[in-house]
């Protein structure tokens, strides 16, 4: 997401401070319907819904784990008389809330994955290095802060988190540097995590700050954001109508590898071959509508740097029946924030 106003009227009254990025291009591929109930599964400052809002008598459920972002879209829910709820959850439990909304299934779910603008420019959640913090980064307010695994976790494990979910190839040195300043004094602030790894890996100019992918693989583990993808797109397969469309934007190599590889095996067709066995297949759940991926253009690469690593995909669901839940093997070997917490 990135910051601007493009004349919406914000959650919180006045200009927008967010504009999702490739914003029209997602929800043009939810082909809205007048009567249409829609999911905006990450709904941060309500971008999405702003421009879902625009189709007359379109319904939007809005879901966020993070309790600012449900306390400031009271403005756009009253604004919207009666066409939008914002619930707090994750957007793993989206199939309960939907029902809870007395909803069975919806034309339309769109998801942003990932941290928003809003809170990477907020220095008190933790999640920047550009801003001294308390080194938290949880999108809700429960569960182990980064604070607590920089502190519990096992130089080994910290080097796996920081490899697995970061693609940092300094990990071992990253993760030993941690555990070496640890033993003599707490690592509480985002500013004192960015140097550690700043001492540990080099940039060169003009490449990304030295402390961005520990931040990252960091920031994915305390919310266990791979995890919670998987398991809303699995939930989203069941309560999409036939016809329905999922929408999913991504920002970095892991969640999109989940993506792609959810929406090709759901719209897999082929069994087998003269060579292989036949292999028997779940009818196709989905048609897949982006065959590459769209990218942000560069116009809007050059007003949000954000938007570079950008990638849409878009699928429709079709006729046949959810498959079986088998995403969880694209999961890292990785230890539960539980197990690192009890010191396991």
């Amino acid at each position: 997401m990135t910051a601007g106003g493009d004349g919406f009227t914000a959650v919180t009254g006045g200009p927008a401070p967010h504009i999702p990025v490739l914003g029209r291009q997602a929800v043009g591929h939810l082909n809205l319907r007048h009567d249409g109930v829609y999911i905006d599964g990450t709904f941060g400052a309500g971008g999405y819904s702003r421009i879902i809002l625009e189709t007359p008598g379109a319904q939007i459920i809005g879901i966020d784990r993070d309790p600012r972002a449900v306390a400031m879209s009271a403005d756009l829910v009253m604004a919207a008389d009666g066409r939008l709820t914002v619930i707090e959850d994750q957007f793993s439990n989206l199939e309960a809330v939907v029902h809870s909304c007395g909803v069975e299934a919806v034309d339309g779910i769109v998801l942003d994955v990932g941290v928003s603008s809003m809170q990477l420019d907020n220095a008190e959640r933790g999640f920047s290095f550009r801003f001294d913090g308390p080194l938290d980064m949880r999108m809700g307010n429960d569960g182990p802060s980064a604070a607590d695994i920089v502190a519990r976790a096992s130089e080994r494990d910290l080097a796996n988190i920081i490899f697995q979910l970061g693609e940092e190839r300094h990990s071992r040195s990253v993760a030993r540097a941690i555990v070496k300043v640890r033993a003599e004094t707490p690592i509480t602030t985002t500013r004192a995590l960015a140097d550690i790894v700043g001492r540990v890996v080099r940039s060169k100019p003009n490449e990304i700050h030295p402390a961005t992918r520990t931040f990252q693989a960091l920031r994915i583990f305390v919310n266990n954001e791979l995890g919670e993808l998987i398991s809303a797109l699995e939930a989203a397969e069941r309560v999409l109508k036939p016809g329905g469309r999922m929408v999913v934007v991504s920002f970095h190599s892991l969640e999109d590898r989940i993506v792609k590889t959810f929406f090709a095996g759901r719209a897999e067709t082929r069994g087998g071959s003269r060579h292989a066995p036949q292999v028997e297949r779940d009818p196709p759940s989905f048609t897949i509508l982006t065959k590459r991926p769209e990218v942000a253009d560069d116009a809007e690469v050059a007003a949000n740097a954000r938007a570079r690593s950008a990638k849409l995909r878009a699928a429709e669901r079709t006729l046949a029946p959810p498959h079986r839940s088998d995403m969880e093997d694209f999961l890292p070997n990785l230890p539960s924030l539980s197990d690192i917490m009890k010191g396991h």
